[in-house]
C-alpha cells in the first residue's frame, strides 16, 4: 500500500516484534521461542509478523487451524510450523505434504493422520498434546497410555514421527493459581511415561506467553509466545506491556470524519443514552463494531484526539461513534488515536479491554477486515 488510508487503519510496527521476540528469549534463554500467529497473527497479520519473528529468531511459528498454517507455507514461509485445532475430515493430507507439525489430542485424530501419510508417501511429523488440566484438547491421563502406545506403533511402522510432547496451561495469567503446580506435576508424570515408552521428542513445550515471563521451570524445550509477541501484557496482574519489556506494535488511528457544535440537551447516537450538558463540540470518528470498536466500550472508549483523551459519548454504531470534546477546536481530518503503545499518553489495548470489560486479547484480534494494516519498519 502506497498511499495511508484515510478513514481508520490499524498501524503495525514490525520493529516492535523483533524487539518482542529479543525480549522473551531473553526471558527463556535455554529454550526455543515459537512465535504464534493464529488468527492472522492476532489481528496484526500473520504473514509480516512471522517474517518479523523469524528475522528475531523465533525458530517456530505456531497457529491453531492447519488452514492458517498452510496460508503461511502458500506465503512461501519455510521453517518449523504447528498446528493444533484439528476436526475429523481436515486437511490432513496438505498438511503432511507442507512438512507441518500436526498436534494429536485423540485415537481418532492419530488415525486419520496415519491414513493421510499413507496417502502422501512420508511420515507426518505429529506432537501429543496431554491434557494437564485445562479440559479443552488433549489426551486425558486415563487415555495417554493408549494414545503413546498407538504413536509408538505408527512411528514404528513409517507413517509418523513423534516431534513433540505438549501440554497448556489454565491459569498461568494469575500468579500463584493452584492449579499451576498441578499441571506441572501432570505433565512431568506424561512425559516421563511417554519417554519411558520409547518415545524421544524434540520438543517438550507447555509455557504460553504470561509462562514465558513468571515460570521458568515450565519453559523446557520451547515456549509459546502469542500475545506478548505483540506487545501486549498477558494480564493487568503481570504487569504493563512497559513493565515487562515489551513495546505493543498495533496503533489504532482514525481520521475525525466531522466536527459540529450543538446545543445543551442534545442526544448522541442510538438510544439517547448520552445527552449533552451544554453548548458543546462533537467530533464523529469513523470506525464503528463492524471495525471491531466494542460495542460494549460505549460511553467508555478512550480516544486521543490533539493530545487530549475524549470518551465515547453515547452508543458505538457499527460504522461510527461519538465524542464530546467540550470546548477543544478540532478539525475534520484530524487525527484520532483509538489505542497504541501509550508512550505519548494516547489510550492503549489494555485501557479499551477495561471500558469493555474483556482482555486486551479481544481488543486487537477483534480489529475487522475492513481496516487497512499499514506495515512500518517491513
Amino acid at each position: 500500500m502506497n498511499e495511508t488510508p484515510t478513514r481508520v487503519y490499524a498501524e503495525i510496527d514490525l520493529d516492535a516484534v523483533r524487539a518482542n521476540v529479543r525480549a522473551l528469549r531473553a526471558r527463556a534463554p535455554r529454550a526455543e521461542l515459537m512465535a504464534v500467529v493464529k488468527a492472522d497473527g492476532y489481528g496484526h497479520g500473520a504473514v509480516p509478523c512471522a517474517r518479523a519473528a523469524q528475522d528475531a529468531g523465533a525458530t517456530w511459528l505456531g497457529t491453531a487451524t492447519p488452514e492458517e498454517a498452510l496460508a503461511l507455507r502458500a506465503a512461501g514461509i519455510d521453517g518449523r510450523i504447528m498446528c493444533w485445532l484439528w476436526t475429523p475430515g481436515g486437511p490432513w493430507q496438505a498438511a503432511v505434504e507442507a512438512d507441518l507439525d500436526i498436534s494429536v489430542s485423540a485415537m481418532w485424530a492419530l488415525d486419520e493422520v496415519r491414513k493421510a501419510a499413507h496417502a502422501a508417501g512420508r511420515p507426518a511429523r505429529i506432537q501429543l498434546k496431554a491434557d494437564t488440566g485445562l479440559g479443552r484438547a488433549g489426551c486425558q491421563p486415563a487415555d495417554w497410555a493408549e494414545l503413546v502406545g498407538a504413536a509408538v506403533a505408527a512411528q514404528a511402522e513409517g507413517t509418523v514421527r513423534i516431534t513433540g510432547l505438549w501440554s497448556h496451561f489454565a491459569c498461568a495469567d494469575e500468579p500463584g493459581h493452584p492449579s499451576i503446580p498441578l499441571q506441572l506435576a501432570a505433565f512431568r508424570d506424561m512425559l516421563a511415561y511417554a519417554e519411558k515408552e520409547g518415545v524421544e521428542p524434540e520438543v517438550r513445550h507447555i509455557a504460553n506467553s504470561p509462562a514465558t515471563l513468571t515460570l521458568p521451570e515450565s519453559h523446557y524445550d520451547l515456549v509459546r509466545c502469542g500475545l506478548a509477541l505483540y506487545g501486549v501484557s498477558p494480564a493487568p496482574e503481570l504487569g504493563t506491556s512497559e513493565e515487562l519489556g515489551l513495546r505493543p506494535a498495533m496503533t489504532l488511528k482514525a481520521s475525525v470524519a466531522l466536527v459540529k457544535t450543538v446545543p445543551p440537551g442534545h442526544g448522541v447516537s442510538y438510544g439517547h443514552h448520552y445527552v449533552t450538558e451544554a453548548e458543546t463540540n462533537l467530533a464523529l470518528i469513523p470506525a464503528g463494531y463492524a471495525d471491531g470498536i466494542p460495542r460494549h466500550a460505549s460511553g467508555r472508549g478512550p480516544v486521543s484526539i490533539g493530545g487530549k483523551v475524549h470518551r465515547v459519548a453515547g452508543r458505538v454504531a457499527m460504522d461510527q461513534f461519538v465524542v464530546d470534546l467540550g470546548d477543544d477546536l478540532v478539525r475534520a481530518g484530524d487525527e484520532a488515536v483509538l489505542f497504541g503503545p501509550g508512550e505519548h499518553g494516547e489510550p492503549t489495548a489494555e485501557d479499551w479491554a477495561q471500558a469493555a470489560h474483556t482482555i486486551a486479547y479481544e481488543i486487537v484480534t477483534r480489529i475487522g477486515v475492513r481496516v487497512p494494516r499499514v506495515y512500518r519498519n517491513g
